[in-house]
């Protein structure tokens, strides 16, 4: 799977970009928020990225951090959210924005974007509650102000996450499982530690 872009950024639109990586370009589509952190077309830039695979179609997904992969991959994970309405979600609400609506149960925050309706914000936040502290986010709470929070994901936690949504598991429940066996195994666990664990812990 294609994690991440690091080239030149070729050429922009309502929302996507080409990324061109050694004279391949590669086309990503993304949030608001993605396409103007990545600069000016002809600057170097770097895009964390999600392949998504259906039967008549193969797209790319661009983010500017892995955090907002991340919550992307949550999103998606609820009923009725396809690749569309979750790049609304993340342009019009940051993570940490994002992260304090699902904890403090603020459905109206979620529906703020675009084809976004009152059932189907109330149904995000329910599902990502219990998810909201064990993913990154600046919001006004903070990891600190959320019960229950757990350590910020890393590169190595996102890559345990992969790794258990590519063995069949929810995004929502691969992201648990990884929280929770970063925890117990402390911020510098490696990747390989953190599949066993979050693996028991996602089959418990």
């Amino acid at each position: 799977m294609i994690a991440k872009l690091a080239g030149r950024l070729d050429d922009t639109g309502e929302d996507w970009a080409i990324v061109d990586v050694g004279g391949v370009g590669y086309l990503v589509h993304c949030s608001a928020r993605t396409l103007s952190a990545l600069g000016e077309v002809g600057e170097g830039c770097t895009v964390h990225t999600d392949l998504q695979v259906s039967e008549n179609d193969m797209r790319l997904l661009g983010f500017a951090e892995a955090g907002e992969r991340d919550w992307f991959r949550l999103l998606t994970g609820v009923q009725g959210v396809g690749s569309k309405v979750a790049l609304a979600i993340l342009s019009a609400l940051s993570t940490g924005e994002l992260r304090d609506a699902c904890a403090g149960g603020d459905a109206a925050q979620v529906a703020r974007a675009n084809g976004v309706g009152p059932k189907l914000a109330g149904r995000i936040v329910n599902e990502l509650k219990d998810q909201a502290g064990a993913l990154p986010g600046g919001g006004a709470a903070g990891a600190a102000g959320i019960a229950g929070a757990t350590p910020r994901l890393g590169l190595a936690s996102a890559d345990a996450v992969s790794a258990l949504e590519n063995l069949g598991f929810k995004p929502a429940v691969a992201a648990q499982a990884v929280a929770r066996a970063q925890t117990e195994l402390g911020e510098d666990a490696g990747e390989g530690e953190l599949i066993r664990v979050a693996l028991k812990k996602a089959a418990g």
